[in-house]
């Protein structure tokens, strides 16, 4: 057993590798060209002496960073291949997945381009998974050892400890075993993930992988969140509603549970479909025409919500006009149904309008959810085509 320093003034202890021993390191970017040389930097000097390993960018940027990559990898005594998107499908994550798919090692490194990471750790990360029998590791800042000194800032720190108790509260099954989620560094086996069945959505892959294609064993490691090397941290207000939108999709991924999101989102359209009711009848129009003219302020509400929260990864195999229309044209056939129903509720059973409407739209709930699923957003039958820009471009190994 033998001693390595991960971070100035602390000392870990390390196993050898099991032979074989290999890993391919999986590094997203986006405009990281001012800490990429630093990171390769940091991966020669740490991990090429203990264990092989070749370097898989997958690149979204805008700026120099790939040419920057390339010369660069010129001194590296490892392959390093630059795969740049044009179109950066999935985010992060997206870009996690590509690097997945072309990795060549039995075991997959996962971690970010700006220095944040620790490359030091990345032989612990295989032994670890090696010794475990494990099919993912997870470098943990939750666990004794670990610690989150680079989160920049008591919001930052909030924001990063909310994320894990949320995440935590949906998937309590899934994430057991799983104290930091949120990590974007981990080691997965190939063989343990299917990249097919991942549909990423910003930056948190880690959680994707966990909850759609989680291995059956799972280790954990300790490490120090270091601070960023250059640039600024790419979190924004747009990558945390991207995030819960994922959050959303994921926890809405089984039958049960988008039923259930499918009434919510229902419970929620009564708001605009009763307030634009009541205005109508109000203004002195009859209940009949107001509850069809108010019944088109819910549909669009609540199609606008099962678009972004229930079904997102069912939206590519038809057209947004064609969707919406089919969604129109089932909501509006569900009113016909519904209109008989609310007469019989206001006549024989003597209810108010808003009361009759209410029940006549429970009543025909689970037929709506049917033929939604069904009818608007039935999944692809066979292999999908894959649609432009959305795979990678390789720029060959360099």
């Amino acid at each position: 057993m033998s001693q390595e320093s991960t971070v100035p003034g602390e000392v870990v202890e390390t196993t050898e590798i099991p032979e074989p021993g290999a890993v391919t390191i999986v590094v997203p970017t986006f405009n990281e060209s001012a800490n990429v040389r630093q990171l390769l930097r940091q991966i020669t000097e740490a991990v090429p002496a203990r264990l092989p390993c070749e370097v898989v960018f997958v690149d979204d940027s805008t700026d120099d960073t790939p040419e920057v990559i390339e010369k660069a990898a010129q001194d590296c005594p490892f392959p390093v291949t630059v795969l740049h998107r044009e179109e950066p499908v999935g985010g992060l994550g997206g870009a996690v997945v590509e690097g997945l798919k072309a990795a060549t090692s039995d075991w997959i490194v996962v971690m970010d381009g700006d220095c944040q990471h620790p490359p030091a750790l990345v032989p612990d990360l295989v032994a670890t998974g090696e010794r475990a029998n494990a099919g993912l590791v997870v470098a943990s800042r939750y666990i004794k050892g670990g610690s989150r000194a680079g989160l920049a800032g008591s919001y930052r720190v909030a924001v990063s400890r909310g994320a894990t108790w949320l995440t935590k509260a949906l998937f309590p099954r899934r994430l057991h075993g799983i104290s930091d989620p949120m990590s974007g560094f981990f080691a997965i086996r190939r063989s343990a993930v299917t990249a097919e069945v991942l549909q990423p959505l910003g930056y948190k892959i880690l959680l994707e992988l966990a909850v759609r294609s989680r291995p059956r064993r799972v280790t954990e490691v300790p490490f120090v969140f270091q601070d960023r090397f250059a640039g600024e941290s790419k979190s924004t207000a747009q990558e945390g509603l991207r995030f819960l939108r994922h959050l959303a999709g994921l926890r809405a991924a089984s039958p049960v549970a988008r039923m259930i999101g499918f009434g919510l989102i229902g419970l929620t359209g009564f708001v605009p479909n009763l307030l634009g009711l009541w205005a109508l009848t109000a203004a002195g129009m009859h209940y009949v025409p107001a509850e069809i003219l108010a019944n088109q302020l819910g549909v669009a509400w609540n199609f606008v919500l099962i678009e972004h929260l229930l079904f997102r990864e069912r939206r590519r195999h038809r057209r947004w006009w064609d969707r919406a229309g089919r969604f129109a044209l089932l909501a509006n056939a569900d009113l016909v149904l519904r209109i008989p129903l609310i007469a019989l509720f206001v006549h024989q059973l003597h209810l108010g309008v808003l009361s009759a409407t209410a029940l006549a739209l429970v009543t025909t709930f689970v037929l709506r959810f049917a033929g939604t699923e069904a009818l608007v957003y039935l999944p692809r039958r066979g292999r999908e085509k894959p649609g432009r820009g959305s795979t990678a471009q390789q720029g060959g190994a360099v």
